[in-house]
């Protein structure tokens, strides 16, 4: 398995490949069906967001260890619009597009580890984390 992992988000046909990717990923490095299903998840909706809101992206992964235990580290980023209240964003309920508004929310409570930087104009970068 090679250590880093990256795909460009192009198509909304791409957030699937990044899925499979993100699974194959956690599934090698041994996290536990619920957390492969959790990270599935959570790559799907940023991945989606990429699309909707930025027209493409790239995502990277990979494996990390810290103190004796395995996670998988997944970075997506953009060069779209940014987000210009990230608190505003992070709350349920709150879209900008008619959506329901839990996707960030939600991708948040779904990961170990979550962290979130926008600047408007300049695009987004969000990193999640899923432990073994």
């Amino acid at each position: 398995m090679d250590k880093v992992q990256r795909m460009r988000i192009l198509a909304a046909r791409d957030t699937s490949l990044a899925v499979f990717m993100a699974q194959d990923v956690a599934k090698q490095a041994g996290l536990r069906p619920i957390k492969v299903a959790a990270l599935a998840t959570a790559v799907s909706e940023l991945t989606t967001n990429i699309i909707k809101y930025a027209g493409n992206g790239l995502v990277t992964v990979q494996v990390v260890e810290k103190r004796y235990r395995k996670g998988v580290e997944v970075l997506v980023q953009d060069r779209g619009p940014g987000i210009a209240d990230i608190e505003q964003a992070m709350k349920d309920h709150v879209s900008t597009s008619g959506t329901l508004g839990l996707g960030l929310p939600g991708t948040r409570r779904m990961v170990d580890e979550f962290e979130l930087q926008s600047q408007p104009g300049e695009g987004t970068l969000v990193r999640i984390v899923v432990w073994a």
